[in-house]
């Protein structure tokens, strides 16, 4: 009789669980620090601080490029497992086929890609320079093309490669550590935008229906920041029973502050 497979947080198919575990601890401790460090980055973009510019400049960037990195230097590793414990991908059955459809990433990784330009435009040829029409029109095709190419190296780590990468670091152990890390930072950056909600002075619900209301609300938005960066995982765990829980824990500490009322001068 076969001895069953002790259980480990840190295994290569639970990196999900794994993530959620990290999102949910720097959700308590660390990422209301970190969102108010980033509104106070903007803050001081707006009055033309060239340091607060380049920081916000080049999280926008880590957010466009993180992924798609990740995506490269995991696929051979990752399709190589599934192979090896004759497992499937999730994602082409049911509410996964809607959730991996490229188009909402690609309209999601648009508005990334909007913000770099017009902050490097700006920045190069300011902005009476974006107003040009010579200028605004080639960096939004530039923009455009860069997005495509983009999501297509994302989706391109669902399908198993044909044959082996020619890179030797590509099929070493450490690209696939390294692709993990990028997933992890690239959700990171994405919780600190979520986290943003959490500085916006909230009342306390009313009534059933503003807490309904609100909750809708928040699990919307929450799906919609969360998914994003969790899908690579998702791909071979959503269809896993603890799965969605552990994605709502991850985010409970947001949505619970905001359905409770939130005060930007204290914290939680």
């Amino acid at each position: 009789m076969p001895k069953p497979h002790r259980f480990s947080l840190f295994a290569q198919h639970n990196r999900g669980l794994l993530l959620d575990v990290v999102v949910f601890i720097a959700n308590i401790f660390l990422m209301r620090m970190l969102s108010t460090y980033v509104l106070n980055l903007f803050g001081q973009a707006n009055n033309n601080d060239p340091g607060a510019k380049l920081i916000l400049i080049l999280s926008a960037l880590a957010m466009w490029i993180l992924p798609a990195a990740g995506a490269v230097m995991k696929r051979w590793h990752f399709h190589r497992r599934l192979e090896a414990e004759h497992k499937a991908l999730a994602t082409d059955s049911g509410l996964a086929g809607c959730l991996f459809n490229p188009i909402m990433y690609f309209c999601l990784n648009l508005v990334v890609m909007s913000a770099i330009v017009a902050g490097i435009g700006q920045e190069l040829v300011g902005k009476k320079g974006m107003d040009n029409g010579a200028v605004f029109v080639p960096s939004i095709f530039l923009g455009l093309a860069s997005t495509i190419f983009q999501t297509y190296l994302i989706y391109r780590y669902f399908s198993p490669p044909k044959k082996p990468p020619t890179s030797g670091f590509l099929l070493s152990p450490e690209s696939e550590l390294l692709g993990d890390v990028c997933f992890f930072l690239n959700m990171l950056l994405f919780q600190c935008a979520w986290n943003l909600l959490t500085l916006v002075p909230f009342g306390r619900v009313s009534g059933v229906f503003e807490f309904l209301g609100r909750l809708f609300f928040l699990s919307f938005l929450a799906l919609l920041v969360y998914f994003p960066p969790r899908m690579f995982y998702l791909a071979e765990d959503i269809n896993r029973k603890r799965t969605w829980l552990t994605m709502f824990l991850a985010n409970s500490p947001v949505i619970f502050k905001i359905l409770i009322g939130t005060n930007p001068d204290k914290g939680w």
